[in-house]
């Protein structure tokens, strides 16, 4: 909820800075009208009756005249200068956050296919929950890597079995060939298939439990029953991934 209204503090800034601006930009423009109306009261002082009788006099003064129309000819220079004011392009194109319609499905129905994969059981505390988790992907990964075999989707999680204190899994890689000389508690099987709802988590694993809430919501919401078990497919690599950049498909199974 904090970073919600984080949001929302920071989206009221750019509005308050463009109300200044705006305010700002006419008590700038009367400051000019002043100055012009005070050019023209000198020009009628300086036309004595004097001048009118040296005849060489009233010669210099349309000169001047003359001079002073350039005056005003420097004044639409700027003018021109101010039209590469298409400063506009930029905020358009910093106005394009089309990323946010790029959002994550939430509750997408879709089927799960079943994958050959080598998987190795395994119990964990909730507190220590990722560090199992790791530790489990590590030793499946120190297996193919001796016998040279890749993978052939990404790495999951399957729960089994939850409680307050804890839970178990099974930790799956897809292979397209068989492992050999599997330590005792790893095997060979297949993934989950069947009819499922896709959510997506983005961020830490601790965090997981608001995506698991939203997710009870959503069930509650759709009247709809899970089954026993649910499937984390980690769309980035957990052992080279920074825990707060981490990518989770969260597919829960339906009766």
């Amino acid at each position: 909820m904090n970073r919600f209204y984080r949001l929302a503090l920071v989206a009221l800034i750019p509005a308050a800075a463009l109300s200044i601006g705006v305010s700002g930009a006419p008590a700038q423009t009367p400051s000019p009208a002043p100055a012009a109306s005070a050019s023209p009261s000198p020009a009628p002082s300086a036309s004595p009756s004097p001048a009118a009788s040296a005849s060489p006099a009233p010669v210099a003064t349309p000169s001047p005249a003359a001079s002073a129309s350039p005056a005003p000819a420097a004044s639409p220079s700027p003018a021109a200068s101010a039209s590469p004011s298409p400063a506009a392009p930029p905020p358009a194109a910093a106005a394009t956050p089309a990323p946010v319609q790029t959002a994550d499905p939430f509750g997408l129905e879709t089927t799960l296919e079943p994958k050959k994969v080598v998987m190795v059981k395994g119990t964990a505390n909730w507190d220590s929950a990722f560090d199992t988790l790791i530790d489990a992907f590590k030793a499946l990964n120190t297996l193919l890597d001796k016998q040279g075999i890749k993978h052939a989707g990404n790495s999951m999680i399957v729960y089994t079995s939850t409680d307050d204190t804890g839970f178990t899994f099974l930790a799956e890689i897809p292979v397209e060939q068989d492992p050999k000389n599997l330590p005792k508690d790893m095997s060979v099987g297949k993934s989950p298939e069947g009819k499922a709802l896709k959510f997506v988590h983005r961020g830490s694993y601790d965090n997981m439990d608001n995506t698991y809430e939203a997710i009870t919501n959503h069930l509650d919401d759709k009247k709809l029953e899970a089954k026993d078990t649910f499937i984390e497919e980690y769309l980035t690599d957990p052992l080279k991934t920074a825990e707060d950049k981490l990518v989770i498909n969260v597919f829960v199974p339906l009766k």
